[in-house]
């Protein structure tokens, strides 16, 4: 018969009732007797007598799996006790699921005899929950650590240093070679591989995780049993501490290959800095990111600077650039970031240590961006092309020279033939005036208008003969003579002739500087160069100041100065505090009829024709001036000592007696009409006989079909189909004995020795008047 619940049950009754746990008492059959009012609350009954009529009556239903109650009993009926019985149940009332842990025992009496059995039960449910999540997250860490190339830990560290870990991924393995039991098991045993030469400095991160929470990282080396070594990466850090210690949590990457590569990219990039800087090149390494540059000592030295006197950053060689420089470097290396350039390269200056500057050519590239394509590093070459960029600068200004030269060589030749033609209307209006000064008579009122007409006239050939000098096709008497008696005697008739308010002062040697020239030509240099100066100041007070002295050129001030030999010179300095002029008005300077005068005030022909003297003279011309700082004019003759021996001077001709001319024939030919019948008419005038003709050919003509006996030839040198010259030679081959004259408006060396091969007996210039050229005829004629 089954007791009362509310029997007796001796002295642990109060006990029972206590305590914070289910306890239970059930007969030998399974029936539920007693159940305390933990575990009444535990399966969410009411009272002790709801439960146990409900647990007796639904017995089945406790256990979530199946099985589990008929296990709890086998080992109850066999071992007599259950300790420890796990299980997962079902609350009668609600349904939720429980873990709780079971012990139980079987009561006998003394002869043996099963009497009954008692138990507890303990909710286990939210520690077993916590192990199976802590199971679960462990089971996901060893997952994700899996895919990790490398050795995930968590480690425990006390404060005396003692190190357990509570976790170690599989890639350990890799890494060292043993597993993570391993090293759970011994965990000094990593320290065992530390290389030696870095285990120092790893010691001294593990005092610094005793003292406290710190990050770590770095790289060091392990060396295994076999003597490998390897490079790891090292990250950790801690997550939390308590009395007994800190837990940190880290990772070691194996970077071996990438220190392998690292390693022989330094090598090569040693080896082609190595090449660069013997080919001459300064070599720099720019991290972009963090602005640090690498110089090489080529760079170094290249701008006079020492290891150590200049910071290794980008903006240290910038910040030295010349400022003109800088827009266009900048412009090209964001065309090279940008990808419109695949290289860098850019000329700039760069101010030295001793602060001058120095060109150089830098070309560089781009060999690491970001994902975003933004550049990161870039390489390069710095080499000095100071030395290129000077040849190119002087290149250009010979260049310049060369073009100057030429054009004002162009300009003299069309100056030289305008002044022939020019000369041959000349020839006629003089001519032709004589002959109508003769025609009216002295008294005739038409005599003062000739006159006015004849000086005109003379006016304008006087002005041919600068045109003619300045092309370089006057006849130049060169004569060894000293300067300075020369110059004192111009600047005698310029002081006469200075403005009002102008000062003039000279500074002349007393010792000789001889030179090779044309005493009247030099003497009009420097005229015309006074001149220039005294209108340059327009009217305002002013100083001229004009000094001689000797001067040695070297290779380069020749240079600078144009087609003139290195050597000892004289030059001749024309100074003035006027106005100044542009560097557009210094490049026309010497351009014929250019004139910065108002209209009627000046022909625009003196500085021309003092280049034409001066180059006649193989000598050059040097002009410092900028507005607002006056002007000086620097003339440069070679002394007597650089010139060479004089070629001896031609001796005059007797004068000719002057004769009768009845009888005499002369042929004329000139291809002006004008001339032809000027001339002709003059010589009948005077009493010769006269055969006229406009061409050689024509006179040839004639001389082969006529024989009648001829005088003298005079023909004119310039002269469309031939010359003058083969004229006489073809007229040589004709009648041998026959006497040839040559007229020319430019009587130059080369044409007198031309005529002289040819057998022509004189060769005469322009004549200033009819009169000149028939006294000429009869000199000749006469000789």
């Amino acid at each position: 018969m089954m007791p009362s619940p509310s029997a007796p049950l001796g002295d642990f009754s109060t006990l029972f009732n206590f305590l914070p746990i289910g306890a239970y008492r059930s007969s030998s059959d399974g029936v539920m007797l007693r159940a305390n009012p933990a575990l009444v609350k535990l399966n969410g009954y009411a009272s002790e007598a709801a439960m146990l009529e409900n647990v007796n009556r639904i017995s089945s239903d406790w256990y979530v799996v199946p099985g589990r109650r008929g296990e709890f009993h086998r080992r109850l009926e066999r071992d007599g006790f259950v300790q420890g019985f796990v299980s997962e149940v079902s609350r009668h009332q609600g349904g939720q699921h429980l873990w709780i842990s079971e012990n139980a025992h079987a009561v006998r009496d003394a002869g043996g005899q099963l009497l009954y059995y008692e138990g507890t039960v303990e909710d286990i449910t939210e520690g077993t929950l916590a192990q199976l999540a802590l199971r679960q997250s462990e089971e996901q860490l060893r997952l994700i650590t899996s895919q990790i190339p490398g050795m995930v830990f968590v480690v425990h560290v006390t404060p005396a240093g003692q190190r357990s870990y509570r976790f170690v991924s599989s890639g350990v393995r890799d890494i060292y070679g043993f597993g993570p039991e391993d090293l759970i098991r011994d965990p000094m045993l990593i320290a065992r591989h530390r290389h030696p030469e870095d285990a120092s400095r790893i010691e001294e991160d593990m005092q610094k995780i005793s003292q406290g929470p710190v990050e770590l990282g770095g790289e060091f080396r392990i060396v295994l049993p076999d003597g490998q070594i390897k490079w790891v990466f090292r990250r950790s850090c801690t997550v939390s501490s308590d009395a007994d210690g800190f837990l940190r949590v880290g990772v070691l990457l194996d970077i071996t290959e990438r220190k392998a590569a690292e390693a022989a990219l330094r090598e090569n990039e040693a080896l082609w800095k190595l090449a660069l800087e013997s080919a001459g090149d300064g070599v720099w390494d720019w991290n972009i990111a963090t602005g640090e540059e690498f110089f090489s000592s080529r760079i170094l030295a290249m701008f006079g600077f020492a290891e150590g006197e200049i910071t290794h950053l980008a903006e240290a060689l910038d910040s030295r650039t010349h400022p003109d420089d800088v827009a266009q470097m900048l412009a090209d290396r964001q065309a090279h970031f940008d990808g419109r350039t695949p290289v860098y390269r850019n000329e700039h200056r760069v101010r030295c240590k001793d602060g001058g500057w120095k060109w150089v050519l830098s070309r560089g590239m781009v060999i690491a961006r970001d994902a975003a394509g933004a550049p990161l590093r870039m390489v390069g070459t710095h080499t000095d092309i100071t030395e290129l960029k000077q040849a190119e600068a002087q290149q250009r200004l010979l260049e310049a020279q060369l073009r100057e030269s030429q054009k004002m060589e162009a300009i003299g030749t069309l100056a030289g033939g305008v002044a022939h033609d020019f000369n041959n209307l000349l020839a006629a209006i003089l001519g032709n005036l004589a002959l109508a000064r003769e025609d009216v008579g002295p008294d005739h009122l038409a005599q003062e208008s000739l006159q006015e007409i004849s000086r005109a006239a003379i006016r304008a050939r006087q002005l041919v003969q600068q045109i003619l000098t300045f092309s370089r096709r006057q006849t130049q008497a060169m004569q060894l003579q000293p300067l300075t008696p020369l110059l004192l005697e111009a600047l005698g008739l310029l002081r006469s002739l200075l403005p009002a308010g102008v000062r003039m002062d000279t500074r002349l040697p007393e010792a000789s500087l001889v030179v090779l020239a044309d005493a009247t030509q030099v003497q009009q240099v420097l005229i015309n160069l006074c001149t220039n100066a005294w209108q340059a100041l327009e009217g305002r007070p002013g100083d001229i100041f004009v000094a001689l002295e000797a001067r040695q050129v070297d290779a380069a001030q020749a240079l600078q100065l144009g087609d003139l030999p290195p050597g000892a010179y004289a030059c001749l300095s024309v100074t003035d505090d006027g106005p100044g002029m542009s560097a557009e008005t210094r490049r026309r300077l010497f351009e014929p009829f250019f004139t910065t005068k108002p209209p009627g005030a000046g022909t625009g022909l003196g500085l021309a024709v003092v280049h034409g003297i001066v180059k006649a003279h193989r000598g050059a011309i040097a002009v410092h001036s900028r507005p607002g700082a006056g002007t000086r004019f620097d003339i440069y003759l070679p002394l007597a000592g650089e010139t060479g021996t004089l070629q001896p001077e031609r001796a005059p001709a007797p004068e000719a007696p002057v004769s009768e001319a009845s009888g005499r024939h002369v042929v004329y030919i000139d291809d002006y009409e004008a001339m032809v019948f000027l001339v002709g008419r003059l010589l009948r005038k005077q009493g010769f006989r006269v055969s006229t003709f406009e061409s050689g050919e024509t006179a040839l003509a004639w001389l082969r079909a006529h024989d009648e006996p001829v005088d003298l030839v005079v023909t004119d040198q310039n002269m469309p189909g031939l010359s003058g010259v083969e004229v006489a030679r073809a007229i040589r081959r004709l009648r041998p004995g026959l006497r040839i004259a040559i007229v020319s408006g430019h009587v130059s060396d080369e044409l007198l020795a031309e005529a002289a091969a040819a057998g022509v007996n004189e060769v005469l210039g322009k004549q200033d008047s009819m009169e000149a050229l028939g006294a000429a005829i009869r000199q000749l004629l006469e000789a």
